[in-house]
């Protein structure tokens, strides 16, 4: 998954897997291009060793890319544990007049989302630590694919922190692979957040839910 870190305002704790860890900014011989489909373009990005899925779109952000209701114009939006930016990169290019922030403690997937930020001229998306984001933002739009893997006390950390901050009409569409327990997640967020969870498709081995305000 694109990011985790320490505390429930930030993406988690520290996991197994190697993209958990807050890494330094990739050097220039780390940094490679890499040709993507986001937004219905073909793009050129850099990735590097030591963050999420570097060889590309991950099945899940694909997925939800794919299946998510497109964004409104504009608005407050949050890319939740961005690494090297593909769902910020897209929401900033389907809506130029939003404000993006794409959170994720990985120094070194911060570095390269903003580089790939402002080689695509996006200059409203913001890759920033958690504690960057204004205490006061709130959220029209929520995009997410969320590390299950970190288990499912920092997994319920970390949406207790962002879930709550969706403006009263915002909407967030997190994708969760069926078999890591996407229903028993669905209902935790209605019951323990009182929020209305939906399932809005199901597609490849993953579910798209959708979260409201209740």
């Amino acid at each position: 998954m694109p990011g985790s870190g320490a505390g429930p305002a930030s993406l988690g704790p520290v996991g197994e897997h190697e993209h958990y860890f807050t890494a330094e900014p990739a050097s220039d011989a780390d940094r490679r291009p890499l040709r993507v489909r986001l937004a219905g373009r073909e793009v050129e990005v850099e990735v590097a060793r030591g963050v999420f899925s570097p060889g590309g779109l991950d099945k899940g952000t694909a997925v939800l890319l794919d299946e998510a209701a497109p964004p409104p114009p504009a608005g407050t939006f949050l890319d939740l544990g961005c690494g090297w930016g593909p769902v910020a990169l897209t929401l900033g290019m389907l809506a130029p007049e939003a404000t993006v922030w794409a959170v994720d403690v990985n120094e070194r997937a911060l570095d390269l989302a903003r580089r790939n930020a402002a080689a695509l001229g996006l200059a409203r998306v913001h890759p920033v630590t958690a504690d960057a984001v204004p205490a006061d933002a709130r959220f029209d739009l929520i995009w997410s694919n969320p590390p299950i893997r970190v288990g499912k006390a920092a997994l319920h950390d970390l949406l207790r922190t962002w879930l709550p901050r969706l403006a009263p009409d915002g909407l967030a569409s997190l994708v969760v692979q069926k078999n890591l327990g996407s229903d028993s997640l669905q209902r935790w967020i209605g019951s323990e957040l009182s929020m209305t969870c939906t399932r809005r498709t199901s597609s490849k081995g993953f579910r798209v839910l959708e979260v409201r305000r209740g």
